[in-house]
């Protein structure tokens, strides 16, 4: 795709993504919506071609529940076309089955539950609540909900699983299934999924003037201040595992890198702290997203690396026999959709931010690979292979969860969208004026 920095080209971006919204993405899951009981069907194979189960993950319902209030708020701006209403109203009932049936007792979320409601254990013996990511993704959709909707008791609901789990954490009393975080060690995950739902709790409660707004604030900008100061290196990578304290081990977990980890928080903080005024930190990320392009990036077979070595390449170091240290081994050079689309809105936003030109070879170079290797061929089914091999070829093997979730591919797609209809909309009124 050609880009340059006029409003034809931002046009033509805008259209680009719109139409692959609408021809490619949104067929393929307005299938899988469960219209009985709220929520959506995520279980398929990598091609999408077949249904696995009709069990539901909350970590994907909680996430569907956002982006489909986030299409309905587009639409009603003006930014999409199609139902405003049918989206929220498929929104809402997947709001009402998550509070009926995920939420336990104890304020924690159920981390799987049945097609109707029955919660079920995804380890044997583990309990339910084996994972406060799943209770972030409800957060996140209850708030970007409540803001759609104006729905103050459902804001209400997403802050006090906010707190809960952010007690939780202060306690040690949490699991982080499907990645568990070893003994003595911090994980960058935890403050960038932190800042995300505290980004998105602030949005909601500025837009329905709430009186924790303020609070809320200082949160997104105690994790953001926590991400560059903790886990951003002095190579301007950001480490995914370290210690609590002490020497930094020579292991595998210790010195392995996550590019698309990386380049999701990056736009994490670039869209917050552009929001709150601090370009200070938006300097510090852009060397942070060249670095995980350059550790990151494929220069024999394109794409992005799922794990890589701080020095690049293969992974090194010790090994302790951790169970995550061994799905770093085994899967380092395979090719996920989510960090692609994740390149995809951060090289974007950083160009729009920044106007540094590096970063529309890098969105030129991400786009070429995307769209020559995760969309399907067969456009009757659409939506993207999840899973590729380091030549770009389909991998039939199970990542994080065994579902075909919705989520990146089409928030990353609606950011874009919002990130030029706003862009095209201010050159407009530039001109009128």
């Amino acid at each position: 795709m050609i880009f340059a920095d006029d409003e034809l080209d931002n046009v033509a971006l805008l259209k680009f993504y719109e139409q692959h919204l609408v021809q490619d993405l949104l067929p393929f899951w307005n299938r899988a919506l469960d219209k009985k009981n709220g929520g959506v069907f995520t279980c398929f194979n990598n091609a999408g071609t077949e249904s696995i189960s009709t069990d539901k993950y909350t970590w994907s319902q909680g996430r569907f529940v956002w982006l489909w209030a986030r299409i309905a708020s587009m639409i009603s701006q003006g930014i999409l076309r199609g139902n405003a209403v049918d989206y929220l109203d498929q929104a809402e009932k997947t709001v009402h089955f998550l509070k009926k049936y995920a939420i336990m007792e104890s304020g924690n979320c159920a981390f799987l539950i049945t097609e109707s409601g029955d919660k079920k254990e995804s380890i044997p013996g583990a309990g339910y609540d084996t994972s406060f990511y799943a209770d972030c993704f409800v957060v996140l959709g209850f708030a970007e909900f409540g803001r759609v909707s104006r729905r103050v008791d459902i804001v209400e609901d997403a802050l006090q699983l906010y707190n809960r789990v952010r007690q939780r954490l202060q306690t040690s009393d949490v699991r982080s299934e499907p990645y568990p975080i070893p003994e003595g060690f911090k994980a960058h995950s935890v403050p960038m999924i932190l800042l995300n739902v505290s980004q998105q709790l602030m949005d909601t409660l500025e837009a329905m003037d709430h009186p924790q707004y303020g609070s809320m604030r200082d949160n997104c900008l105690l994790y953001m201040e926590q991400i560059m100061g903790e886990f951003a290196m002095s190579d301007h990578r950001i480490a995914e595992i370290l210690p609590i304290q002490g020497v930094v081990p020579d292991s595998v977990l210790c010195r392995h890198v996550n590019p698309g980890h990386t380049l999701e928080c990056m736009w994490f903080i670039m869209n917050t702290a552009a929001k709150l005024n601090r370009a200070d930190l938006i300097d510090k990320v852009i060397p942070v997203i060249k670095k995980a392009y350059e550790l990151g990036w494929d220069s024999n077979e394109g794409g992005l690396l799922r794990f890589v070595d701080r020095e690049g390449g293969k992974p090194k170091g010790f090994e302790t026999g951790d169970t995550y240290e061994a799905l770093i081994l085994d899967t380092w050079d395979s090719k996920l959709w989510w960090p692609h689309s994740e390149a995809l809105y951060c090289s974007l936003l950083a160009y729009e931010l920044s106007k540094d030109k590096e970063f529309v070879t890098l969105y030129e170079k991400t786009q070429q690979y995307v769209f020559e290797k995760f969309p399907n061929s067969d456009k009757q089914i659409g939506e993207w292979i999840q899973i590729l091999d380091r030549k770009g070829f389909p991998l039939e093997k199970v990542v994080a969860l065994p579902v075909k979730d919705p989520f990146h591919i089409i928030r990353n797609v609606l950011l874009i969208i919002e990130l030029y209809a706003d862009k095209i909309r201010k050159q407009m009124e530039a001109v009128r004026v």
